[in-house]
């Protein structure tokens, strides 16, 4: 079982007041030495940790914060939730890294297993990895959609670490990666062979300007499978806790907004987020941002409402759209009234949950005027 991998929360957070019955460190049931490891059984979301840092280039003192993020998760009130949440508490260094990415793979295999979403706090961003060979087990391929100003390609060469991870996902087998999304890039902190490199992948890549109107993340939300969030993403006057901090970046509520869309999608199984150093946080600034980024996640999983590929698509309003020698199939959701549109594939093709591409009605509209979404074409190119 998964509990041998994890220690309990610390007496420190646990003697960290909570006022009111209302706020969520109540709302909580928590791995500590009294009363053991919690019970999974219908439980709706896990919290943890992972304390391992050896992997994260420049941010040494990323492994040791998450108790911070804890005080401040605590003592906010919970919302209109009917859910069931546990702390697991910290999954500690391994002997190796590679034991401590086992450590995450397997808990992640578990707890997907078992039908429950794990909430994940880093440690460097490297674990993205981990969490990633999480679902080797399940026999399909995934979506991974990552914010963060870099792509963390790195050389071929390189070991594993913050620098290097996506590299080492889509070259090493078994690849179950499906498309790649980055969210909040910015170019000259990425060479003009890695953006080239995105492009002939048919991955995405959405610059950090073109986040200025954030709703353009919710398609990518509700296709990912895994959101993973590198705290370096956010601009240093917002977040100052991370030793590779930017000057420019996301705002806090734009990562509040991601963290909702993500919370929302009836897709999105895992939800993690790396690269926080308490040793820069003045205030408690980003620690308290981090804690309401997770607020909100766990608001819009309240909020789920079962779409596509979890519901059928037999009651939504079809829409079919001509477009060169063939046409188009737009599907209008009668629950969330939200859009996707279809790439035909075989039938026994491995990529079946990829078969309905989330999209907006503006994607819709641009259609009908000959203006295909360049995620339509991705998809295709990658199935085709």
């Amino acid at each position: 079982m998964i509990q041998d991998f994890f220690t309990p929360i610390s007496a420190e957070v646990l003697s960290y007041e909570e006022t009111s019955k209302e706020m969520l460190g109540r709302q909580l049931v928590k791995h500590t030495d009294e009363l053991g490891f919690p019970d999974l059984e219908n439980v709706n979301l896990a919290f943890f940790d992972v304390r391992e840092e050896r992997g994260a280039v420049g941010n040494q003192g990323t492994g040791i914060g998450a108790d911070e993020i804890r005080k401040q998760l605590y003592q906010l009130y919970g919302g209109n939730w009917d859910l069931s949440m546990v702390d697991l508490g910290s999954i500690q260094p391994g002997n190796q890294l590679k034991d401590t990415y086992f450590a995450v793979q397997e808990t992640v295999d578990f707890l997907l297993k078992n039908n429950v979403l794990p909430i994940i706090i880093g440690g460097g961003q490297d674990l993205i990895y981990a969490n990633y060979r999480g679902y080797n087990q399940l026999d399909q391929a995934v979506n991974l959609a990552v914010a963060s100003p870099k792509f963390s390609f790195g050389d071929i060469q390189d070991e594993l670490n913050s620098n290097s991870y996506l590299s080492k996902i889509i070259l090493e087998q078994p690849c179950n990666l499906f498309n790649y999304a980055n969210l909040g890039y910015q170019t000259y902190y990425n060479s003009q062979e890695e953006i080239s490199l995105i492009e002939n992948l048919s991955f995405e890549a959405y610059r950090v300007g073109a986040l200025k109107n954030i709703s353009i993340v919710e398609p990518v939300m509700r296709d990912a499978d895994i959101v993973a969030i590198d705290m370096g993403v956010v601009r240093c006057g917002e977040a100052p806790a991370n030793g590779n901090a930017n000057p420019n970046g996301l705002y806090g509520d734009d990562l509040c907004a991601i963290a909702r869309y993500a919370g929302i999608s009836d897709k999105v199984t895992s939800f993690g987020i790396y690269e926080y150093n308490k040793l820069f946080d003045v205030n408690h600034q980003t620690s308290k941002l981090i804690s309401q980024v997770i607020w909100y996640f766990i608001e819009g999983y309240s909020l789920r409402t079962k779409d596509y590929p979890y519901g059928s698509k037999d009651s939504y309003l079809k829409y079919l759209v001509p477009f060169e020698n063939e046409v188009i199939s737009f599907y209008q959701s009668d629950k969330s009234q939200r859009w996707w549109m279809q790439v035909d594939i075989p039938t026994q093709s491995k990529y079946k949950r990829h078969v309905l591409v989330p999209c907006s009605y503006d994607d819709y509209l641009n259609t009908i005027e000959q203006k295909v979404p360049e995620r339509w074409f991705n998809v295709h190119r990658k199935i085709s």
